[in-house]
C-alpha cells in the first residue's frame, strides 16, 4: 500500500498526454453538447476578450482521481491551451463536499465546450476510485489488510478498462483482471482459471489444474473449487495433489446455489443464508484445510461482494484472504459540476454558486 499511499499524499508524478487515447472527434464538439458549441460561436462574435474561470466541485467525500486525464484533455483540445491557467488537485487526494478540485481561467471559446467532457471524466473516475477505496478500507477492517482483486472486466465495456483500473489503483487495489486494467502504471493482469477451464476437463477440478500447472509451471496455483457446488470436498483434492503448490482456492458459488457441504450437515441450517459464498462455508472449508494439513492454502472469495458484504465478513473475523469485486465498484455515484464564477478577475456566477479558492490547489505547467 505504499505507492498507494504516496500516490495519495500527491509525490507520484502526473500521467501525461501521452498516457491516453483520446478521440479525435473531441476537437470537432461531437462529445460536447450542443448548447456548449452553440455558446462557443456566439462568444467568438460577441465576447472574444472575455476571460473566464471555471471551477470543478462534487458534494461527498471522496478519492479524486481522473485530474491527469482531464489536464491531458484540455492541453490536447483547447485552442491556445499554453495560454490557460490550471489549478487542480491530485489524482488519490481526499476531497471534501463542495471542495474546488480543478480551475480552469482563460478565453471561454479556447476550452468551455469541454466542461461536459471534463465532468464526466471526474465523476467515474472519481466515483471508482472512491468505491475502491472503501472497499479496500472494509477489506483491512479486522487490522488485517486483504488483497482486493478488481474484476471489473465483465461488468462495463472494455474502452473503460485501462481508465477504471488506473482508478481502482488510485483507490488501493492491488491487482487488476486484465492487462488493459494495468496499462496506465505500468503492470499485467493477474487470474489463473475460469469455470470454462474445468468444464472442458469434463468438470474434473484436478485434471484442469494439472493442465494449468504443466502449461503456466510459474505461476502461484490458485484453484477455482466451486464448479460442482462442493467447494470443500475439490479443495482437498486439488490440495492433496499438489501440496505445497498450491497457494490458494477460490470460492465463486452462485447466489442462488448451496454448496454440497450444508446438503451434508443440514443440522447446521436455518440460522444463516446458506446460498452463495457465506460466512460458514469459508469458516468449514479453512478448518477442513488446516485438518489434513493444508494451512498454507489461502482462500480468495469472489462473486457479489460489496463493501458492505465485505464489512460484514471482516466483522465475524472469516478466514479470507483476498477478495475479488466486480461490478459494486462501477458505480457511478458521485457527479461534478463545472461553473463559470469569475469573469475578467471579478466574481460573476449564477445564485448559489460563487469562487471557492482552495489552498490545497498547484498551478500546472
Amino acid at each position: 500500500m505504499k505507492e498507494i499511499e504516496l500516490k495519495m499524499q500527491g509525490k507520484i508524478s502526473r500521467l501525461t498526454n501521452s498516457t491516453f487515447k483520446f478521440d479525435e472527434r473531441i476537437k470537432e464538439g461531437w462529445f460536447s453538447a450542443v448548447y456548449f458549441l452553440k455558446t462557443r460561436e456566439i462568444v467568438k462574435e460577441f465576447k472574444s476578450d472575455n476571460i473566464v474561470t471555471m471551477q470543478f466541485f462534487q458534494k461527498n467525500h471522496a478519492v479524486l482521481c481522473g485530474t491527469d486525464e482531464v489536464i491531458a484533455l484540455v492541453k490536447t483540445f483547447a485552442e491556445q491551451p499554453e495560454e490557460l491557467e490550471i489549478y487542480s488537485l491530485k489524482d488519490g487526494d481526499k476531497i471534501s463536499p463542495f471542495e474546488t478540485v480543478l480551475t480552469i481561467t482563460g478565453p471561454y471559446q479556447s476550452f468551455g465546450y469541454l466542461e461536459g467532457i471534463i465532468d464526466g471524466i471526474l465523476a467515474r473516475r472519481t466515483s471508482v476510485a472512491t468505491n475502491v477505496y472503501n472497499v479496500v478500507k472494509a477489506a483491512g477492517y479486522s487490522g488485517i489488510q486483504k488483497k482486493v482483486i478488481f474484476m471489473g472486466d465483465r461488468d462495463d465495456h472494455f474502452t473503460q478498462q485501462a481508465g477504471d483500473g488506473y482508478a481502482a489503483y488510485i483507490g488501493g487495489s492491488q491487482a487488476q483482471a486484465t492487462h488493459a486494467m494495468n496499462e496506465w502504471w505500468g503492470k499485467k493482469g493477474m487470474g489463473t482459471m475460469p469455470h470454462a477451464l474445468i468444464q472442458l476437463f469434463d468438470g474434473d477440478t484436478v485434471a484442469a489444474t494439472k493442465a494449468y500447472h504443466a502449461k503456466f509451471p510459474e505461476d502461484e496455483l490458485m484453484v477455482l473449487v466451486d464448479y460442482n457446488n462442493d467447494c470443500i470436498t475439490d479443495a482437498l483434492k486439488v490440495a492433496h495433489e499438489f501440496g505445497d503448490k498450491l497457494k490458494a482456492v477460490r470460492l465463486d458459488t452462485s447466489r442462488t446455489m448451496i454448496d454440497q457441504y450444508f446438503l451434508r450437515n443440514q443440522d447446521v441450517l436455518g440460522t444463516f443464508d446458506p446460498r452463495g459464498v457465506n460466512a460458514p462455508l469459508v469458516f468449514a472449508l479453512r478448518e477442513a484445510l488446516d485438518k489434513e494439513g493444508f494451512s498454507h492454502v489461502k482462500i480468495v472469495v469472489t462473486g457479489g461482494f460489496n463493501e458492505e458484504r465485505i464489512l460484514n465478513f471482516e466483522e465475524q473475523n472469516v478466514p479470507v484472504d483476498m477478495y475479488g469485486v466486480g461490478s459494486s465498484l462501477l458505480k457511478i455515484n458521485i457527479g461534478f459540476t463545472g461553473d463559470n464564477v469569475m469573469l475578467n478577475g471579478q466574481p460573476q456566477a449564477k445564485a448559489g454558486r460563487k469562487y471557492r479558492p482552495n489552498p490545497r490547489l498547484e498551478k500546472v505547467e
